[in-house]
C-alpha cells in the first residue's frame, strides 16, 4: 500500500494515533506557515504536551499507554477547526496550528477550545483516565521569522507553562519562569480581590427554533499577575479548600448583574445572563435576600437571571436548599441543572426541586451524530426534560453536524464556539448587534426530497449524481462513513444509497447504526460485493430496505429510488411499510 501525505507533505499516517507525524526538520511545517499566512496575518503554533503521561505508560503498559494517544488524538482532532491542522510530534506530544486575522479566534481561543475536550476523563476499559494538558504558544511574525525558530519557540512557551502546573496555557515572552500556583495561594488570591484581578468571560447560548441570541454564560478567569489569565479548573479546586468559594461566587453574581444593568441602560433588554451559583454560597442562609436586594439596588428584573445550579447540592436533600431555589424562583428568576448527567442526581430529586432547564454536558454532545448510545442519552435528557416541563440547553456545540442533530430532536437552546468563543463584554457587540447567530443554519428551505449517497470512490459518486440529479432530489454526498455522519446529523434524509465495501466500516453495519439513529429512514446497498449470509442478515435485523447491484441499469436504479422515497411517504403517513 502506498503511503499517504497531508497536504503539506509531513511523514504518513502515524498507526497509533492516526494522525499525521511532523518529520524532524519540519519542512511540513514552513508549508503550512506559509499557506496560512498568504491568506491571514498571523500563525499561532501551539506545542501540546500529555501531562503525566510517562506514569500511565510505566504503571499499566504501553497498550494502554497507546490506547491514550489514540482517545488523545480523536479528542484534539475532534476540537479543531476545520482550518487549522494537527500533527503528532513525539512520545507524548502534538503540534497544531492556526491562521488568524485581528479579531478572530487567536492560538489562545484554540487552546481553550482544545483544553475543554478534556474536561471528561477518558474511558480505557476497565480504567477511567483523567487527562490533561499543557500548550505552549508562539505566533509568527511577532515572536519568530521562520519555521524551525517557532517551533522552538513554542517548545519554550511549553516549558515555561509546565513549570506553574499541569494543565496550563503560555503564550512566549520571553519572561523568566513563574513560581508554582500553590505558593501562598490563599493570601495572593483574597488580595485578587483587593486588586480586581478577576474577569467575567461571555459565551452566548441562542434558540433553537431561529437562532436568535437569547443571552451569555458568565464564565469566570482570574487574570493573576504572577499566573496570567487562568480558567476556573486551575483555581476553584483551592478555592473550596481554603473557604473562599462563597465569596467568590457572590462576585461573580454580582458583576454579571452589573453587567446586565449596563446593557440594559444602553436599551439592550432583552438580554439574560446565566451564572454559577456554588453549593456554598447556595447553602448560606441569606442567600435569597442578597441576591434580591441586589436586583433591587440595580434595578433588575428577576428574569433577566440564570442561575446554575450544582447536581451536587440538589442530590443533598436539604430542606435549606429547596426554600432558597423556592425564594430565588419567586424573584422570578430562572434555575437551571449545571451539566446534568455528571454529578449523579437521582430523578426524585430532579422532580422535586423547583427547576425550569437542564443544561446537558459537552461529553454527551461530542459524539451524539454517531454513536447510538449517545444519541439515545441526549435524546432521553431532551424527552425527559420536556415531560417535566423544563426546557434544555446543549452545551460545547461545536459543528453544524451536532447542531442539526440536536435540533432535529428538539433541544430548545444551544451554547458552544460554533458561535462564539467565551469573549469579554467588551468584544461582544458585533454579536449583539447580529442579534440572529449562524442564519444559514437555521433555514428552513431545504427541499423536502433528500437523498445521501455514500461510497468511496468519486467516479461512482458522480455518476450518480448525474443520473439523480434530473429527478430533482438534493443530494448530500459522502466518500467516508464520518462524513456521511455530519450530514445525516446536519440534514433531514429521506433516502440513503451506501456502498458495502468502505474502508473504515462495511455498508450494513453503517446502515445499521443509522436505523438505531435515524429509524425513519429508508436505506439501501449498492455494490457490486455480494455476501448473502451478510446482505440476508441485514434484511432480516432491519438494517437495510434494498440491495442493489453494481453495475447498473440507471432506469432501474431511479425507478427503486422513486420507490424508497413513495415508501417513505407512505410511512409518514402512517401506512405500514417494511423499513
Amino acid at each position: 500500500m502506498s503511503q499517504r501525505y497531508d497536504e503539506y507533505g509531513s511523514v504518513p499516517v502515524d498507526p497509533v494515533t492516526g494522525i499525521y507525524r511532523l518529520g524532524a526538520n519540519g519542512p511540513a511545517l514552513a508549508t503550512a506557515i506559509a499557506a496560512a499566512a498568504a491568506t491571514r496575518r498571523k500563525v499561532a503554533l501551539l506545542h501540546i504536551d500529555v501531562d503525566m503521561f510517562g506514569s500511565i505508560n510505566s504503571n499499566m503498559g504501553e497498550t494502554v499507554g497507546d490506547q491514550v494517544l489514540a482517545a488523545v488524538a480523536q479528542r484534539l482532532r475532534n476540537a479543531m477547526p476545520a482550518d487549522a491542522w494537527l500533527w503528532r510530534r513525539g512520545t507524548d506530544e502534538f503540534v497544531a496550528g492556526i491562521g488568524y486575522r485581528e479579531g478572530e479566534p487567536d492560538g489562545e481561543a484554540l487552546a481553550e477550545r482544545l483544553r475543554d475536550a478534556f474536561e471528561v476523563p477518558l474511558s480505557i476499559p476497565p480504567y477511567t483516565l483523567p487527562i490533561t494538558i499543557s500548550i505552549g504558544i508562539a505566533v509568527f511574525p511577532d515572536h519568530a521569522q521562520n519555521a524551525a525558530a517557532l517551533l522552538a519557540t513554542a517548545e519554550h512557551a511549553l516549558r515555561h507553562a509546565k513549570q506553574t502546573g499541569l494543565d496550563n496555557v503560555g503564550l512566549y515572552s520571553g519572561r523568566p519562569d513563574r513560581g508554582p500556583i500553590n505558593d501562598g495561594f490563599a493570601q495572593r488570591f483574597a488580595d485578587a480581590f483587593d486588586r480586581d484581578e478577576f474577569r467575567l468571560f461571555y459565551q452566548p447560548f441562542v434558540n433553537g427554533h431561529d437562532g436568535s441570541l437569547a443571552g451569555f454564560s458568565a464564565l469566570l478567569r482570574w487574570n493573576s499577575e504572577s499566573n496570567g489569565l487562568l480558567r476556573p479548573n486551575r483555581f476553584l479546586d483551592i478555592v473550596e479548600r481554603v473557604g473562599l468559594s462563597a465569596r467568590l461566587g457572590s462576585w461573580v453574581v454580582e458583576a454579571a448583574a452589573r453587567q446586565l444593568a449596563q446593557w440594559r441602560d444602553e436599551g439592550i433588554d432583552y438580554l439574560t445572563i446565566s451564572v454559577h451559583l456554588p453549593t456554598t454560597l447556595l447553602s448560606q442562609p441569606d442567600c435569597r435576600d442578597r441576591i434580591g436586594e441586589l436586583l433591587h439596588r440595580l434595578n433588575l428584573p428577576g428574569r433577566a437571571l440564570e442561575f446554575e445550579v450544582p447536581e451536587g447540592a440538589l442530590s443533598l436533600d436539604a430542606r435549606h436548599t429547596y426554600e432558597t431555589l423556592v425564594g430565588l424562583r419567586e424573584l422570578g428568576a430562572c434555575l437551571t441543572v449545571q451539566d446534568f448527567g455528571l454529578g449523579g442526581l437521582s430523578f426524585a430529586a430532579l422532580a422535586q426541586y423547583p427547576l425550569d432547564r437542564l443544561k446537558i454536558d459537552r461529553s454527551f454532545i461530542r459524539n451524539v451524530t454517531s454513536d447510538t448510545r449517545s444519541a439515545a442519552i441526549v435524546r432521553g435528557i431532551i424527552a425527559m426534560g420536556h415531560r417535566l416541563d423544563m426546557k434544555v440547553c446543549a452545551k460545547g456545540v461545536e459543528s453544524e453536524a451536532e447542531l442539526g442533530f440536536l435540533r432535529r430532536n428538539h433541544c430548545d437552546f444551544f451554547q458552544g464556539y460554533i458561535f462564539s468563543a467565551p469573549q469579554p463584554a467588551e468584544a461582544l457587540g458585533e454579536l449583539i448587534r447580529k442579534r440572529f447567530l449562524l442564519p444559514e443554519a437555521f433555514a428552513q428551505t431545504r427541499p423536502e426530497r433528500t437523498l445521501l449517497l455514500l461510497d468511496d470512490e468519486e467516479n461512482v459518486l458522480r455518476s450518480l449524481v448525474r443520473l439523480f440529479r434530473r429527478d430533482g432530489y438534493q443530494i448530500l454526498t459522502a466518500n467516508s462513513v464520518r462524513e456521511a455522519f455530519d450530514l445525516l446529523a446536519a440534514n433531514r434524509v429521506q433516502v440513503i444509497v451506501s456502498d458495502q465495501r468502505m474502508p473504515d466500516m462495511s455498508g450494513t453495519e453503517f446502515l445499521g447504526r443509522v436505523r438505531d439513529l435515524y429509524p425513519d429512514t429508508v436505506r439501501m446497498v449498492l455494490s457490486g460485493y455480494t455476501d448473502l449470509a451478510t446482505i440476508t442478515e441485514a434484511v432480516n435485523q432491519g438494517a437495510i430496505y434494498r440491495f442493489l447491484t453494481k453495475p447498473w441499469n440507471d432506469d432501474e436504479l431511479r425507478e427503486h429510488i422513486q420507490a424508497a422515497f413513495r415508501a417513505h411517504e407512505r410511512r409518514e403517513a402512517g401506512e405500514q411499510v417494511g423499513f
